[in-house]
């Protein structure tokens, strides 16, 4: 996880009060299909369930919800909904309806990815890529198109200026500051789609390892689980068939042990018959 410098401002809360009950949450518009619904969801409760295992709690991620900003030129208060952003190194203990930059220490997201469509694409790669960089400054930029496996774009500020992020030979992004891959997953998400698989926008660890949603990581902990019973339940059926072997060949040398007697009692019943002592013979 990249440790990101906090921007020390003071708060101006003339302008914009500490406590806001009247501001809007969000505008109405549903997101442009299902798939863009699930594909955000899942984005945001993959960073929530790892930050969870790696017991990472200063940080925020939301989706679909404003962020309430400044106007550089006017200080007039406006606002943007990306589809997904992440907050680094911020109070994480509480949860909120929006993201306001002036009462969170003037804090912008440090990633944002938004979820194109035909009718988004333009404005995702144009006006709002413009706003993250030269007004929000976020240090990571991402796009992609749920029906478009080949869309994935990045952006890292530098010097700050978006500079193009180079895929490595899977076409996946790196992200310096979740210190994760993004990149592209077939499969099954929320029952969508409901034959086949579809493309999928989904996190990498620094292994290429994907990161599970919490569904898919109580599935797989649930399959260990009757995979570890099923090997219980083989080695045990093993431990009683070896028992069983283990019983026979006891048996089975017990009787051996037996007919070998009888065979010498009875020799030396003929060997007796014939005036010969046994137990004087070498």
């Amino acid at each position: 996880m990249s440790t990101l410098a906090l921007k020390k401002t003071t708060l101006k809360v003339d302008r914009f009060p500490p406590f806001i009950d009247h501001l809007p949450i969000d505008d109405g518009e549903p997101l442009e299909t299902n798939r863009h619904r699930i594909a955000m969801n899942a984005l945001i409760n993959t960073v929530k369930a790892l930050f969870q295992r790696r017991k990472y709690t200063d940080y925020f991620t939301g989706g679909n919800m404003f962020i309430f900003y400044p106007e550089p030129q006017t200080q007039k208060k406006k606002f943007r909904g990306p589809d997904f952003f992440v907050v680094l190194n911020i109070e994480g203990s509480y949860s909120r309806e929006y993201w306001h930059v002036p009462l969170e220490n003037y804090r912008y997201p440090d990633v944002i990815i938004e979820l194109m469509s035909d009718s988004t694409a333009d404005q995702d790669v144009g006006e709002k890529k413009d706003l993250y960089e030269q007004v929000f400054q976020t240090e990571e930029y991402f796009v992609f198109d749920p029906q478009d496996a080949s869309s994935l774009q990045g952006w890292r500020l530098k010097n700050n200026r978006y500079q193009p992020i180079k895929p490595n030979k899977q076409g996946w992004l790196w992200s310096q500051s979740l210190s994760l891959w993004i990149g592209t997953w077939y499969g099954v998400i929320d029952h969508e789609p409901p034959q086949e698989d579809c493309v999928w926008l989904r996190f990498y660890d620094k292994n290429q390892e994907l990161v599970l949603l919490p569904e898919e990581a109580e599935r797989l902990e649930k399959e260990h689980e009757r995979l570890e019973k099923e090997q219980e339940r083989k080695e045990k059926e093993w431990a009683l068939h070896q028992a069983k072997q283990e019983r026979k060949r006891k048996e089975w040398a017990q009787r051996e042990a037996s007919l070998e007697r009888q065979r010498a009692e009875k020799l030396a019943e003929k060997l007796r018959a014939l005036g010969i002592n046994p137990d004087e013979m070498d």
